[in-house]
């Protein structure tokens, strides 16, 4: 589908004029921002410095470490450690830009302070069932990434010749992100050609890649390995899960972001096709984060959503539970004959 059949005429000349009419801007990623979520608020916050908009990207909370090097990212703002900067920045915008969620409740104490505001809302997301809380929403969920989605606004808005390395390279980190390195099956021939258009930048690939992927600190790779410790395959349904316990994550001295990604070598076992984690919070008792994936059509945002308070896209999605890892894997390994037919 083009995206010019996504969105029609009025919403770009409105999202023209707010941008245009706007003095003071605020950009604001979900809770515990990843590559698509980092990587479309610093593309769009330096796109706004070169049109001499000012901008400030104020996140929940900390983003990986391995996102360091993303330009713009010195420039974050964190509510968790600087409550009062943030509130002060988001009471004085009049343009607020929602980036890579769809429901205030992804922003977590943010919320309150979001809905107290009298500034202008837009959302630019790509994950199912947006909520109702934004003046302009931009939502497509056959589309593989926020910043794949921001890039064709961009070029519909009349930026694209603003699309410098830096620009470029942010879309590409949640291009690159969120589509599992572009093997998922919302990967279309346009987003290759967007590709394209960003190498024409002279973006460094392999650098983006390496930062990401292969450069990890030793607590990363120690929480790695007793992940894949972990690994249960569970033949006669085509499943693996593992799993992360408070204690262990602690006497390795975890860190945020050493778990990112590791769900994803579930499904690099010969013919696995869905694949769970189970992380318990360091910081929060008897919480349980959980991401799962998927090859083909098995529907793992309609199982998280089904079964752990979750969703997302059909092959990536994260849920909770509220307890210890063991009794939601229990819970895991009970509903999973239920969908016995979509996994052998």
């Amino acid at each position: 589908m083009l995206i010019f059949e996504l969105m029609n005429f009025e919403k770009i000349k409105k999202l023209n004029e707010l941008i245009n009419a706007s003095e003071n801007i605020v950009i604001i990623p979900h809770t515990s921002p990843d590559g698509d979520a980092i990587g479309s608020c610093l593309a769009l916050y330096n796109v706004l410095k070169i049109i001499n908009k000012s901008s400030h990207v104020v996140s929940p909370n900390k983003a990986p470490d391995f996102l360091n090097w993303t330009p713009g990212f010195d420039k974050i703002t964190y509510y968790d450690t600087e409550k009062e900067r943030c509130k002060k920045l988001i009471s004085n915008s009049d343009l607020i830009f929602t980036l890579d969620f769809n429901d205030l409740s992804r922003i977590g104490e943010l919320k309150e302070v979001l809905n107290q505001s009298n500034s202008k809302t837009v959302m630019i997301d790509h994950h199912q069932n947006p909520k109702d809380y934004a003046d302009l929403i931009f939502s497509n969920s056959e589309i593989g990434s926020t910043c794949e989605l921001l890039y064709e606004i961009f070029v519909l808005i009349g930026f694209e010749s603003k699309l410098n390395k830096d620009i470029s390279s942010c879309l590409y980190l949640g291009m690159m992100t969120d589509t599992g390195s572009f093997q998922y099956s919302s990967v279309s021939s346009r987003t290759h050609e967007i590709i394209s258009s960003l190498f024409n930048k002279k973006i460094d690939h392999n650098f983006i890649y390496n930062k990401v992927y292969n450069d990890s600190s030793a607590s990363r790779l120690k929480v790695l390995g007793s992940a894949l410790n972990s690994l249960t395959h569970i033949k006669e349904l085509n499943t693996v899960y593992m799993s992360l316990k408070r204690d262990e994550l602690e006497k390795l001295n975890y860190k945020k972001g050493d778990s990112e990604g590791i769900v994803n070598y579930g499904l690099t076992l010969k013919g696995v096709i869905f694949c769970a984690i189970f992380i318990e919070d360091v910081n929060v008792s008897n919480n349980v984060k959980i991401s799962f994936r998927s090859l083909g059509n098995f529907p793992c945002n309609l199982y998280a959503e089904n079964h752990f308070l979750g969703g997302g896209h059909i092959n990536a999605s994260g849920g909770r539970f509220e307890g210890n890892a063991e009794n939601a894997i229990e819970k895991f390994l009970k509903s999973l004959p239920k969908y016995k037919d979509k996994l052998i």
